[in-house]
């Protein structure tokens, strides 16, 4: 019997990389209809007065708001993120399922349908909001606060399922040879298990970030749309393409500029480490 001979080298590797064509076609025309409507913000841009737009004190206000509160959301989403997807990837427990389809509904619900949810539970006359409101004399709704909570609501499943399946992924022979040697569960935790997962935590943690700095329905639900108080760069579009279309391309475009700076330097910084 004769074998056919086996290719290697450059030809191999050049034969490996190239695209087939039934896939390219539909590849560039998923990047042109993501592209094209990014394209035209820049294209109608009033270049002309971008500079005394952009720093009006209300556009500085909203874009300040939005950053300060997507950080905080994102480190409670870190918070208690972390330990929830570990939870979910390394222990059994009852309705673990369930718990599981919960923390992803955020994911397919529409975000007004949140922060209505969040009302019900935090607002002066929810569940726990009237013993916040009459214990400790604290009202959620409509603050600060709850710009920070809608967007914990709303991001935290993208930091979760990240995280878990970073977990999922990791070698636990690291896990399991560091026990052996002694290491407490704690120990084997912060020492062993995060370092390896740190990717994971860092992509998800970017991920949870842009969508809370994009967050718009559970925002103006729970908190309102207070200028300089709960006036995210999101609402602030929404405001200014009603009365003035300009301004709106205008904080379209800092917002689609702030978040393309961050994914594309950090997020690359994660995804290469992994």
């Amino acid at each position: 019997m004769t074998r056919s001979p086996r290719r290697s080298g450059p030809a191999l590797r050049a034969r490996s990389g190239r695209p087939p064509w039934p896939l390219v076609l539909p590849a560039l025309a998923g990047v042109a209809f993501l592209v094209l409507p990014l394209l035209g913000l820049v294209v109608r841009a009033p270049w002309a007065d971008m500079g005394g737009r952009v720093t009006e004190p209300e556009v500085l206000a909203a874009l300040w708001l939005s950053l300060s509160t997507a950080t905080v959301a994102t480190a409670l989403c870190l918070v208690l993120g972390v330990p929830l997807a570990w939870l979910l990837a390394r222990t059994e427990f009852p309705g673990r399922r369930l718990v599981r389809a919960l923390v992803t509904v955020p994911l397919v619900i529409p975000p007004v349908v949140g922060g209505v949810a969040l009302l019900l539970v935090l607002g002066r006359n929810g569940l726990l909001g009237r013993y916040l409101d009459a214990w400790f004399g604290i009202t959620i709704p409509f603050t600060s606060a709850a710009v920070v909570l809608a967007q914990v609501f709303v991001a935290m499943p993208f930091l979760v399922i990240s995280v878990e399946g970073a977990l999922r992924g990791a070698d636990r022979r690291y896990e399991e040879a560091a026990a052996t040697l002694g290491a407490g569960r704690v120990t084997v935790f912060t020492r062993v298990t995060l370092p390896m997962v740190l990717p994971g935590i860092g992509a998800g943690a970017i991920l949870c970030w842009a969508r809370a700095l994009g967050e718009f329905g559970a925002t103006i639900t729970f908190a309102g749309n207070f200028p300089g108080t709960t006036q995210t760069m999101p609402l602030a579009v929404y405001m200014a393409m009603q009365r003035d279309p300009e301004a709106a391309i205008v904080l379209s475009l800092v917002l689609l500029l702030v978040s393309l700076a961050v994914l594309a330097t950090l997020r690359e910084r994660w995804v290469n480490t992994a």
